[in-house]
C-alpha cells in the first residue's frame, strides 16, 4: 500500500503541471506573491565585522551559516518589467570568541525593488532585480574585552540580486541569489528557492 502511494506521488505532481498549461504563463501579468527559504553568508572578513560593531577587537571566529526566510509580493506589468516589496529574516552571525564569550548579530530587512525580466520560453525567464532596503541587525552578547560597548545598528541601503523562475501558471517557482549591502563592513548574501501564486 506504500509503495502504491509513493508510486501516486509523481503522478499527481505531473498532473498538477500538465493542468498548469505553460502557454498561459506568457499572459500572467498581474499580481504574484511567494515565501521562501535558503541560506546566508557574511561577505567580510572578521576585521569588518568588528568594526562594524565597533568591538574594538577582531579576536574572534565567524559562524555565518545560517537559515534565511523571505516573503514577496510584486507586481508585473509585462512580460519583462516588476516590482516587487519584499522581507527578508537574513539569520543570525555568530562571533566566537577565544574564551566563553560569544556575540550574535541577527539581521532583518525589508524593502522595493524593480524587476527585469527576460523571458526566455513561455515558462521560464530570468530576472536582475536592484532595490532599497530597510534593515535592522540586533546584537546580543560580548566579546569579553571589547573596548566598546556593542550596539544594534540599522539604516537604508541597496539590495541587489539575479535568478531565474519556473513559471507554471498560477505557480510559480523561483531561485535567487542577493547581495544586501548593509555597509562597507556588513554585506550579507542570501541563495534561496522560493514558491509562489501568480493572480
Amino acid at each position: 500500500m506504500k509503495f502504491k502511494a509513493l508510486l501516486a506521488l509523481p503522478l499527481a505532481s505531473v498532473t498538477l503541471v500538465a493542468l498548469a498549461s505553460p502557454a498561459q504563463a506568457a499572459n500572467a501579468d498581474g499580481l504574484y506573491l511567494g515565501v521562501g527559504t535558503g541560506f546566508s553568508s557574511l561577505k567580510n572578513d572578521d576585521s569588518d565585522v568588528g568594526d562594524f560593531i565597533e568591538s574594538g577587537s577582531d579576536d574572534f571566529d565567524v559562524d555565518d551559516d545560517d537559515n534565511v526566510y523571505k516573503a514577496f509580493v510584486g507586481y508585473e506589468y509585462n512580460r519583462y518589467f516588476a516590482t516587487e516589496a519584499f522581507y527578508a529574516d537574513l539569520g543570525k552571525v555568530r562571533l566566537e570568541g577565544n574564551d566563553v564569550s560569544n556575540t550574535d548579530l541577527e539581521s532583518k530587512a525589508y524593502g522595493l525593488s524593480l524587476v527585469g525580466k527576460l523571458p526566455i520560453t513561455d515558462w521560464f525567464e530570468l530576472f536582475a532585480k536592484a532595490g532599497m532596503a530597510k534593515w535592522e541587525t540586533d546584537v546580543d552578547g560580548h566579546l569579553g574585552n571589547a573596548s566598546v560597548d556593542l550596539e544594534d545598528n540599522d539604516g537604508i541601503d541597496p539590495v541587489y540580486g539575479a535568478g531565474a523562475q519556473l513559471n507554471f501558471h498560477p505557480l510559480l517557482l523561483r531561485a535567487e541569489y542577493e547581495r544586501y549591502d548593509f555597509d562597507s563592513d556588513y554585506e550579507m548574501d542570501s541563495f534561496t528557492a522560493s514558491v509562489g501564486w501568480q493572480f
